[in-house]
């Protein structure tokens, strides 16, 4: 068994081309093993929910909050 490594990019139809480079050196059925950036998968499952705080009343310090 011979291994090709190289990123492509998968179209809407499904479809991932092979670069040409081996393409030539392919004759006989392939296992195709698919991994993904785990960046790119957890971007599309972090969700953002916002939130309300109660402010009245808070006095802020900016030289307090730039010395943290």
């Amino acid at each position: 068994m011979q291994a090709y490594e190289f990123s492509s990019i998968i179209e809407n139809n499904g479809v991932i081309h092979i670069p040409a480079q081996y393409l030539q050196n392919i004759s006989s059925p392939v296992k195709v093993i698919l991994l993904t950036n785990e960046e790119t998968q957890n971007k599309s499952e972090k969700k953002f929910s916002a939130i309300r705080l109660q402010t009245k009343g808070f006095k802020f310090d900016r030289d307090i909050a730039n010395e943290r």
